[in-house]
């Protein structure tokens, strides 16, 4: 099975990576995603089942993920979905779930963020385009350490006020 799904949720744990002999780097995590809805009986809201995801990221995605990503998260997942029956050595038998990752990035319901592009030595990663489109450079004013630290992760914690 492979279609192509868009999931939200939160890293259950940090980022693991590692590169394969060949040199391709690898990052997975594991993402819990919990439906929550309102009870009108009892004024509340409740959570229902969460769903557990393996989520690979490949290339650039991966050492995009790692290096921006930590436990408690709370992202969006699109990619392709992978489902596998499985046994172990004891004879016991699963169900494992995964997600190849093309796209992760952060749900913005919880908190801001602010996003600051790689440049690119081949074009390929961006689409072709100059990597200073979008950017200061784009716009005549040169770039500065302060502009680098503001461009870093500036997620807020509003997670707790949101009701999902």
């Amino acid at each position: 099975m492979s279609e192509t799904i868009t999931v939200r949720g939160f890293l259950g744990g940090e980022v693991e990576d590692f590169t394969t002999p060949q040199g391709l780097p690898i990052s997975n995590f594991r993402l819990g995603c919990t439906p929550r809805r309102y009870d009108r009986k009892s004024e509340k809201w409740v959570n229902g089942e969460t769903n557990w995801y393996t989520v690979s990221a490949f290339r650039q995605l991966a050492q995009n993920v790692k290096s921006s990503l930590s436990k408690g998260d709370p992202v969006v997942v699109t990619g392709r979905l992978r489902v596998r029956q499985w046994e172990n050595d004891k004879g016991q038998r699963g169900t494992s779930v995964e997600i190849d990752a093309e796209s992760v990035g952060y749900d913005l319901t919880f908190g801001t963020g602010s996003f600051t592009r790689l440049a690119s030595s081949t074009g390929a990663e961006d689409g072709g385009r100059d990597s200073t489109q979008g950017g200061s450079a784009a716009h005549g004013s040169e770039s500065s350490d302060t502009d680098q630290e503001s461009g870093d992760r500036e997620l807020q914690g509003a997670a707790q006020a949101a009701p999902f």
